[in-house]
């Protein structure tokens, strides 16, 4: 390789004596090399003064934000065999369209015309509990009547007494008459007889003294056995009386024990009633789950019961469904130590699986293929040692590809603040998390970050999830 001449200075009085100072000189491309990598390190010096955004890197898949918009099963409420299938896998339905039809395996349900003869029954019941109504309200009146015939009887009776008294009261009376009149009969008599003694009367005179006494005597006991009498008769109709008020008294105990019966058996009727008619009503709505209807709008994803006649038991799933529309959002796991510096209303980039994408995870405005999102949820809890986040797309940014099912895969980067690269080189080396404090980035707040705790103070934004 030729070498370019550099001729020594003539004031070297030995340069022309050795030829080897000739042959030993600096070549060209060596001095070229050296000054472009002395360019080239300081291209890098300085490129280590550029900005730098950090990031917190996960991965998860696709999910929804609600919960309804998740894929589901849809059971079988009821236990019965597979009569007809309507849709096929893939196949898009709409809320109430019917899925699968199914038949009874019950013994109990067998009868097509159970509904009917239930209801029947149900109106038997409530013909015997207006019977029993009716019964009632009779024994009522009964009961008002035996109350009213009671006062009737025992005012009836009360005067009778009361007469009975009187009577009682007249006798006597007469009794006391009667045995003054005896008391003077008597009297005359002895004198007449003590007269008819001294011949100073005659026996006729004294005969009929005596006979006036007999007849005073008679009338004494006539009025002694009619008082006797009345006093009796007064007895009888206080035993009357109170003989109609303990028969009057049986009557309507009678009658008050028969309409509680009837009562009883009228609560007893309303109760097989109410049975009956929540079995009535059971019944229509089992009938209502002999098909299996789509509960929203949706694809159907697969059958998870094949053919016909296989058999499905209660709350067993038939088919999965997929809603259709979904509000999708991306379930990102985050470590523990990078949750601090997450909050609701972070912006992350995602890159979605299947969608091509070249990434600058420093320099996110560079970055091709990538979209924009916010944080929704943050998990208060770990699992299995991570924390879910949710994120759903930025109004603000790029739509989310329409291609997109839930459960791909994607990868985010949740942004944080602007650095230069030989801190965030330093903080990588040292294992510092990102926002070391009293780092170049630590006073540097996010847009995103600012604009929510704009929107927390006015009351538009979404309180931070603790």
């Amino acid at each position: 390789m030729p070498f370019a001449e550099h001729p020594l200075p003539e004031t070297d009085p030995l340069a022309g004596r050795f030829r080897s100072f000739d042959r030993v000189q600096t070549p060209a491309l060596g001095r070229t090399l050296a000054r472009w990598a002395a360019g080239l390190g300081g291209l890098v010096l300085l490129a280590g003064f550029l900005p730098w955004t950090q990031n917190i890197r996960s991965a998860g898949t696709l999910t929804t934000l609600r919960p309804q918009d998740r894929p589901q099963t849809v059971p079988s409420t009821i236990a019965g065999r597979i009569a007809r299938w309507h849709v096929r896998e893939g196949q898009r339905v709409k809320k109430g369209d019917t899925l699968v039809d199914i038949t009874e395996i019950k013994e109990k349900y067998f009868d097509p015309r159970l509904v009917q003869r239930t209801g029947e029954q149900l109106n038997a019941k409530l013909g015997v509990l207006g019977e029993n109504r009716a019964k009632d309200r009779a024994l009522r009146g009964q009961q008002q009547a035996l109350r009213a015939g009671l006062q009737v009887s025992l005012g009836k009776a009360r005067n009778k007494v009361r007469q009975s008294r009187l009577k009682v009261g007249s006798d006597a009376a007469d009794l006391v008459a009667v045995r003054a009149d005896y008391a003077i009969a008597q009297r005359q008599q002895q004198r007449q007889e003590a007269l008819y003694g001294q011949g100073l009367k005659s026996l006729t005179e004294v005969e009929q003294r005596r006979l006036r006494f007999q007849e005073a005597t008679a009338k004494q006991q006539s009025a002694e056995n009619k008082l006797a009498a009345s006093r009796q008769e007064l007895a009888s109709a206080e035993l009357e009386l109170a003989a109609l008020a303990a028969e009057y008294e049986d009557k309507l105990a009678k009658s008050e024990s028969d309409r509680r019966s009837v009562t009883a058996y009228q609560f007893d009727t309303e109760g097989q009633i109410a049975k009956m008619r929540n079995e009535l009503a059971t019944l229509r709505i089992r009938a209502g789950y002999y098909q299996v209807t789509a509960p929203q709008d949706g694809y159907v994803v697969r059958a998870l019961k094949q053919g016909l006649g296989e058999m499905v038991k209660e709350g067993e799933a038939v088919v999965t469904v997929m809603p259709q529309a979904p509000a999708l959002a991306a379930e990102l796991y985050v470590k523990p130590m990078d949750i601090p510096l997450l909050r609701v209303g972070r912006r992350v980039r995602l890159q979605f699986d299947g969608w091509p994408a070249l990434v600058f995870s420093g320099w996110p405005g560079s970055s091709f293929g990538t979209f924009g999102g916010t944080v929704a949820v943050i998990d208060n809890i770990d699992s299995q040692g991570q924390y879910r986040i949710l994120v759903t797309p930025d109004p603000a940014q790029e739509p989310w590809p329409k291609p997109l099912r839930v459960g791909s895969g994607v990868y985010g980067w949740a942004l944080l603040d602007d650095v230069p690269i030989w801190y965030e080189l330093w903080r990588q080396l040292n294992g510092f998390p990102p926002n070391f404090a009293g780092g170049p980035g630590a006073g540097t707040a996010d847009k995103s970050d600012k604009k929510a705790d704009k929107a927390a103070k006015t009351g538009d934004g979404e309180e931070d999830t603790k």
